[in-house]
């Protein structure tokens, strides 16, 4: 019998093999941001609707630590974290909101409905701050220290177990 026919053969199976290997191993569902430790790149949004102000740059280096929270009223996880944000809120921390891709009239009703924790919403229509930052999806929330340096970042929603990490990664970063 000619081995060279084997050669295909043993090809499959390593093949096979490598993809069975492959579907044991844990499965990373998250992209780490690689902004991390970095200063938050400057930007300037206009307001995610009338009669809100736009989020800035500036916003970020006046010595107080802040989230920024990456949205979308289109985003059913982010009505889940809605009250987990506004309990961040009411504990002292503030929120600066950017609203990826979305319209006024949707950035309103979302509040209208589900309440409003955010300082500032800035309105990000291309996703431009999210590539940036390292952003892989809505919702995401990064603590930002004083100095405008993104310090963490939490992917997916907020909910009630995370509130205080939250908390306390902003009392890191305010120090």
């Amino acid at each position: 019998m000619n081995w060279k026919l084997w050669i295909p053969l043993g090809i499959f199976a390593f093949f096979l093999g490598l993809f069975g290997y492959q579907l044991t191993q844990p499965k990373d569902e998250f992209i780490p941001s690689t902004m991390i430790g970095k200063p938050l790149p400057e930007f300037d949004l206009p307001p995610a609707m009338d009669g809100v102000e736009g989020a800035g740059f500036a916003d970020f280096a006046d010595g107080k630590p802040k989230l920024l929270n990456i949205w979308a009223s289109w985003c059913l996880p982010c009505i889940a974290e809605a009250p987990h944000l506004e309990s961040l809120k009411e504990q002292g921390a503030e929120i600066i909101g950017v609203a990826i891709r979305d319209k006024p009239e949707d950035v309103a009703e979302f509040l209208s409905n589900h309440g409003n924790p955010y300082t500032r919403i800035g309105s990000d229509e291309l996703s431009a701050i999210q590539i940036e930052i390292g952003s892989s999806g809505v919702p995401e929330t990064f603590v930002i220290d004083g100095d405008g340096v993104i310090r963490y970042q939490h992917i997916g929603d907020v909910r009630e177990s995370d509130v205080p990490k939250l908390l306390a990664q902003l009392e890191e970063a305010g120090r």
